[in-house]
């Protein structure tokens, strides 16, 4: 073979071992459907509607992480801040469990309580919704990132 074909053949190769790359590293827009058994990017709230249930393409039978809590402990409309973790897991609805960074956005206080359907900050009284993570009450005027969690049976898991 002529060193012009190799050189022909070896960028073809190239070319597609970076656009295999691509579709499966987590890169791109986010859109488009995930494999069979793909673990879901990180900060994906979990909505744990019956026991047992687990993050998207997660096998129910491994565990995603350590031990948070019990689900029984996260009251419903309300929620937990775990300071060592710096996160903050909540239950908007019962059976609906999401978890976001308990570092405010505003200027990287730890949140303290959940209270009336809010995380609050105790700096400068940022509030962010338990739905969403959303700002309710500035001074801060970013959400609090997600974080990734798992429910499965009574334990809530940090992923």
């Amino acid at each position: 073979m002529d060193a012009a074909r190799r050189t022909v053949l070896a960028a073809g190769a190239a070319a597609t071992a970076a656009l295999a790359t691509g579709c499966t590293d987590g890169g791109g827009d986010g859109g488009g459907t995930a494999e069979p058994g793909a673990t879901p990017p990180p900060g994906t709230p979990v909505d744990a509607a019956s026991p047992g249930a687990t993050a998207p393409g997660a096998s129910p039978t491994v565990s995603m992480g350590r031990e948070l809590t019990k689900r029984s402990a996260v009251p419903v409309g309300g929620g937990t801040v775990f300071k060592a973790e710096k996160v903050v897991v909540v239950q908007p609805t019962a059976g609906q469990f999401k978890a976001f960074s308990a570092v405010c956005p505003h200027q990287g206080c730890l949140v303290d309580r959940v209270a009336d359907g809010t995380i609050d900050c105790p700096c400068h009284d940022s509030r962010f919704r338990i739905a969403d993570g959303s700002v309710e009450k500035g001074p801060s005027t970013r959400p609090l990132p997600p974080a990734a969690i798992t429910v499965t049976g009574d334990a809530v898991l940090l992923a």
